[in-house]
């Protein structure tokens, strides 16, 4: 991938990030995004049960990400161009230190995503990251650091890579540097469940 391809798709993941905690997002689908828009506010959990959370949560209100690319005309900027080798660097920085919510230090959550394997041991998962678009880390550049979460299982799971999936465990904000990114969270998963959406309630009578 050429410097420009490689600086939009960075870019365009970081707007992506920032506009979750700007405002409302649509709930539509999509091949690429099965698990659509912001999730809509989840009842509060029962006693002993984790919360379920949306991606959104992960990212402080207050973090623009794309305040390095104001003022910059990028149809200007070409391979050639040693301003957009620096750029597309500093995006890259922006991206790998993207802050964390301290909220969520310590939380037992619910979360759905796509999983990215990073250890495998007898066909089952071991450790992944879990991302919240097809193709992340994999077919297009990582996420910012809080839209990835290093994920421990407690106990393996026959999982392929992009499987879509739910993951149900202790959230930390911990930084960790993987070979397939950098993640902001960490989750020691006590449950890796397939992704099958949200039960509906059922119909009052």
């Amino acid at each position: 991938m050429t410097l420009r391809p490689c600086f939009i798709a960075l870019a365009a993941a970081l707007l992506a990030a920032g506009a979750m905690a700007a405002g409302p997002a649509p709930q539509a689908t999509s091949p690429t995004q099965p698990l659509g828009g912001k999730t809509a506010p989840a009842a509060k959990p029962a006693p002993g049960q984790p919360r379920t959370i949306g991606w959104e949560e992960l990212v402080p209100k207050d973090w623009d990400p794309m305040k390095e690319l104001k003022g910059i005309d990028l149809s200007k900027l070409d391979d050639s161009d040693p301003r957009a080798s620096e750029l597309l660097m500093k995006l890259q920085e922006v991206s790998n230190n993207a802050p964390t919510n301290p909220a969520l230090n310590g939380v037992d959550i619910r979360i759905p995503g796509f999983i990215v394997p990073l250890e495998e041991v007898k066909g089952e998962v071991t450790e992944f990251l879990l991302v919240p678009y097809f193709g992340a880390c994999i077919h297009t550049p990582p996420p910012p650091a809080n839209q990835i979460l290093h994920v421990r299982p407690k106990q393996g799971a026959k999982f392929r890579a992009m499987d879509t999936v739910w993951v149900s465990g202790r959230m930390q904000t911990v930084r960790n540097d993987s070979m397939m990114g950098v993640s902001g969270y960490e989750v020691t998963a006590d449950s890796v469940t397939k992704y099958s959406g949200e039960p509906k309630p059922a119909p009052k009578p």
